[in-house]
């Protein structure tokens, strides 16, 4: 039976019908094996209680051993429950269950805007069916931390969660699978969320949403309409990757080595007329502001790059037909240096250029055929490698230079793309190193027009590509002459030139292409545009109709025509132009994946308006987004995306900032923990790595960490320690086999300590390699936080209510350790350097222990310090102190300055004047106690001893003086 789409289905609850049939349980919900009784229908494993060979007929007997080994069963479990180093697995389910019930972490719509806001933002994930990995809570526990935080200083908390739901990955699934797309996507969603929430994030949950909920999309698709209305949006036929397996165009970041990332299917080029969005309008917008953000300055670096704004001057070169005679025909190309002009030896054309098949000779014909089908299957990324070969092929015609009137061949090569400057290059190989090396490769001439400032016109031995002084570059018939000139003078001459000739002008060009804004994939938001049938002019759809739901459809895998798969729907894509009453037909492409979270952002704002996009109040309030955490690999395309899309929305005022993402953190990768493996020759003997020069031509094996030993700073096989082993973490995939699942981490350590691991690893922007083994340690610090404010556990495991903190005064000591680290652990949540932040906390433990009484107001002010960290351990310890509501809305300690300051001085010590040593005291140290402790001290007391004190002077903390009596002689002697 088709699944309705056109309407919506609550995130929170599968209508029974598409409901697992295993239900997917939270996993700190999954109780140890003591705690779950055995399924009424499971079958008894005798082997697991010892028991084997069971009989009918041995009934009594099997029945006695099964009494025994139940009851041998629940002492091993009363042990295991002993050996816990604390409750977390009955703390974090009741604190979360807490959490939910009293919706703890909601943001209300109607807030006292008075407050100062705090709008802090996960990048959009992916509901995918494999679920979490250890790596993907580094960022979600570091928002939390962030969140909690703000929240007890007195903000106005936005922290949401959604889902970037449609896109190829659950399409192609449910095509492996024959499953629905909802099915799965609905699915995954329920399992990240429950992970998500076993983790204790205090997202708000009421916000939650799904891009492929109609609610949401029917926003998504009048944001097109707008670019629509504007000419931001329109179509065009142009070169795609198109990949016949997949059935849709496919992104160049999806096509790697020539094959599309999911699945390894060849790609090839071809046009098609396709959905464009002209991002290319606000490339200088793009550019421009980005010196406002607090971005860190590789991304925008990298923004800057993709961008790549330069400034150079196209020229018109006219092709010469086989007569020698000038053709109508141009060809124009762009460049930056202006000033190679006369260097320029011969021309090269991209693949796909339009004028390519009228130019090329009959004779070249077959030869430029086959080499562009061969460039049509690689990516723009191949084609333009530098390290690669460079390839190309005569097109048998030439055209003529305008500055020296010289005939310079024309060439095909795919190191030169369609879609950047005009798809034609000028080739200056004695200053260019790829056209230098294609020159080498096909006995191009090379003519030198550029000298070094620094060097004599000597000879040239490879391409020089930097500025200097002007050498050749002059011609009477032409009227140019730029010699001697400097390199940025003769290009502002020459650019005068073109324009006064009428052969060129000057030209700002960007990298930046318009955005391929289609795909031929159910999956996604439909495009709310019609088109008449005769005419085929497109119509958008009023905005009263929104949403247009993605239809009903059964079989939605690809047509193989390049058609989509929506072109089935027939009911669908039929339909009549509602002002004319004309038959139409609906756009059967569909958005691509990045739409949706181009303004999910948005959204959270106000997720449950039907009547706009965002109301204008919460939008002026909450944005733009303060903190915005994620992965580098979205460093371009997403967050330039979004940029586009909000400077649009800003200009149609439906924002009130610049800007969507004030601030943006790109947290580092967990790598998967370190793996050994063992280099191999031919025969298969172990061979050692240091005596391998390239690693890919030997086999390699795997060795298990019990086989291994560090040597100094090299790993070796335990058995045999000349073999060097090979040790590398790699990033976690599912083929590598090194995937960790936080429900496992959670299951045997509590989620605190999970928390705590992963912001313990390392500074939070770079790359840390897991090690299971290394969360004992914090495991190890939240087990001593329990039992200094909870006491001990007694010999059944259990422990005791409340807290052994007193009533009491602290000591200067105490608040002095207190104020330190809250102000150590403020100042590394405020700079995002968590892990300093719980070493803070671990050093006041340390003094802790070590204090005979612990003063409840200390040990509140700690357990505060720790909430964001592990807000489940914190809950529990709040409650235990005695208060009855959570601590997540608790002022947060402020650290007092009065404790910060160095307790201690150096205190000079004299004797009859003469400085004799030193002494540590307190500040406030008392004469008598200064006099007493230098008395102890080894190297001033043998003045002292036995001596007769005359009088001492003293000035606190800055001198003690004392005087004795001296025997005459020694008093002689001393004078």
């Amino acid at each position: 039976m088709p699944i309705p789409l056109h309407t919506s289905t609550h995130l929170h609850h599968l209508p029974p019908h598409l409901l697992p049939r295993r239900p997917l349980l939270r996993p700190a919900l999954i109780l140890p094996a003591y705690h779950r009784p055995i399924p009424r229908r499971q079958s008894f494993n005798h082997e697991r209680f010892g028991v084997s060979n069971c009989t009918k007929s041995s009934s009594k007997n099997t029945v006695t051993l099964l009494v025994k080994a139940i009851d041998a069963q629940k002492t091993n479990e009363q042990h295991e429950k002993v050996k816990r180093a604390y409750p977390f697995h009955e703390i974090e389910p009741k604190w979360q269950h807490y959490w939910e019930e009293n919706k703890t972490f909601r943001t209300p719509d109607e807030i006292d805007t008075s407050k100062p806001k705090f709008y802090v933002l996960d990048m959009f994930p992916y509901p995918s069916g494999a679920g979490l990995h250890v790596g993907h809570p580094l960022g979600y526990t570091a928002t939390d931390i962030l969140a909690r935080f703000k929240r007890m200083q007195g903000f106005n908390v936005l922290h949401p969660m959604g889902w970037d739901a449609f896109g190829l990955p659950a399409e192609q699934y449910a095509i492996d699978t024959g499953t629905h797309p909802k099915i799965t996507t609905l699915r995954n969603i329920s399992r990240f969320r429950s992970q998500l929430k076993s983790l204790g994030f205090s997202y708000d949950w009421d916000r939650e949403i799904s891009t492929t909920e109609p609610d949401y999309y029917k926003w998504t698709q009048w944001i097109f309409l707008q670019l629509l209305k504007r000419g931001l949006a329109y179509q065009a036929e142009v070169p795609v990757n198109w990949c016949p397996a997949l059935g849709t165009v496919l992104a160049n970041e999806e096509v790697i080595d020539g094959v599309s990332e999911r699945g390894g299917h060849p790609v090839i080029r071809k046009p098609m007329r396709q959905w464009m969005l002209r991002i290319t309008a606000y490339a200088d917008r793009l550019l421009e502001d980005l010196d406002d953000l607090d971005w860190p300055e590789s991304i925008k670096e990298m923004q800057r790059n993709w961008i790549g704004r330069s400034e150079g001057a196209e020229l018109d070169f006219v092709v010469i037909n086989g007569n020698g005679q000038e053709e109508e025909k141009r060809i124009t190309v762009y460049t930056t240096r202006p000033d190679t002009i006369f260097g320029a030896t011969y021309l090269v054309l991209a693949p796909e250029h339009p004028f390519l098949s009228s130019l090329v000779a009959e004779a070249q014909s077959k030869h430029v055929e086959e080499y562009r089908e061969h460039a049509f299957r690689k990516s723009d990324l191949e084609r333009t490698e530098l390290q690669k070969e460079k390839t190309g092929v005569f097109t048998g015609c030439y055209a003529k230079n305008p500055a020296n009137g010289q005939a310079v061949p024309i060439w095909v090569a795919d190191y030169v793309l369609g879609s950047y400057g005009t798809g034609a290059i000028m080739a200056v190989p004695a200053h260019d190193t790829r056209d230098f090396e294609f020159a080498m490769k096909y006995t191009i001439p090379i003519s030198w027009v550029v000298r070094p400032d620094d060097s004599d016109c000597g000879n040239f031995v490879k391409p020089y590509s930097g500025e200097g002084s002007m050498i050749n570059s002059s011609c009477s018939e032409s009227g140019l002459d730029i010699n001697a000139l400097p390199s940025k003078e003769a290009a502002s001459r020459v650019i005068q030139w073109l324009e006064k000739s009428g052969n060129g002008k000057k030209k700002v060009n960007y990298k930046l292409r318009d955005w391929l804004f289609a795909r031929q994939r159910y999956w996604g938001e439909p495009i709310p545009v019609i088109f008449l049938d005769g005419t085929g002019e497109g119509i958008p759809v009023a905005e009263t109709e929104l949403p247009l739901a993605l239809p009903e459809l059964d079989d939605f895998t690809p047509t193989g025509t390049g058609e989509p798969p929506l072109a089935k729907a027939d009911s669908w894509v039929i339909t009549k132009d509602p002002l004319s009453g004309k038959p139409a037909r609906r756009e059967t492409n569909t958005m691509p994946q990045w739409a949706g979270s181009c303004w999910y952002y948005l959204r959270f704002m106000d997720p449950k308006n039907s009547s706009s996009l965002v109301d204008k109040a919460q939008e002026q309030y909450w944005g733009p987004v303060d903190v915005y955490v994620g992965g580098a690999e979205h460093a371009v395309l997403h967050l330039l995306y979004a940029r586009f899309w909000h400077k649009v929305l800003y200009d149609i005022d439906a924002v009130s900032t610049k800007e969507p993402f004030k601030c943006v953190i790109n947290q580092g990768i967990i790598l998967g923990e370190v793996q050994y493996t063992a280099c191999k020759d031919d025969e298969g003997n172990l061979i050692s790595a240091d005596s391998v020069d390239e690693l890919a031509e030997y086999k390699q094996e795997r060795i298990p960490e019990e086989k291994v030993m560090k040597s100094g700073d090299l790993f070796v096989l335990k058995d045999n320690p000349n073999i060097r082993l090979i040790a590398r973490a790699h990033k976690m995939s599912k083929s590598r086999g090194n995937v960790i699942n936080p429900d496992d981490v959670v299951l045997e350590y509590g989620a605190d300590s999970l928390r705590l691991y992963e912001m313990f690893m390392g500074p939070l922007r770079d790359s840390k390699t897991w090690n299971t083994s290394g969360i004992d340690g914090v495991h190890r610090f939240l087990a001593r936080s329990w039992r200094l404010v909870v006491g001990s556990a007694s010999p059944t495991g259990s422990y005791p209510d409340g807290t052994i903190t007193v009533d009491e005064k602290p000591s200067i000591e105490q608040l002095r350790s207190l104020h330190r680290c809250i102000d150590k652990v403020t100042e590394e949540i405020e700079g995002t350097r968590f892990n300093t932040g719980i070493s803070a906390m671990m050093e006041f433990i340390n003094a802790a222990y070590k204090w005979d009484k612990l003063p409840r107001s200390i040990i509140e002010a700690f357990v505060l310090l720790l909430s964001p960290y592990a807000p489940h351990m914190a809950e529990e310890l709040w409650s235990r102190l005695g208060h009855s509501n959570s601590l997540s809305y608790e002022p947060f300690p402020k650290a007092d300055a009065a404790y910060l300051k160095e307790s201690t001085v150096v205190l000079p010590v004299q004797i009859n004047g003469k400085t004799r040593g030193t002494i540590q005291v307190e500040e406030t140290c008392s004469e008598e106690e200064a006099f007493r402790l230098a008395s102890f001290d080894t190297k001033l007391s043998k003045f002292l001893d036995g001596k007769s004190i005359r009088k001492r002077i003293y000035v606190q903390g800055k001198i003690l003086n004392i005087v004795i009596d001296m025997p005459k002689k020694a008093k002689v002697a001393q004078e």
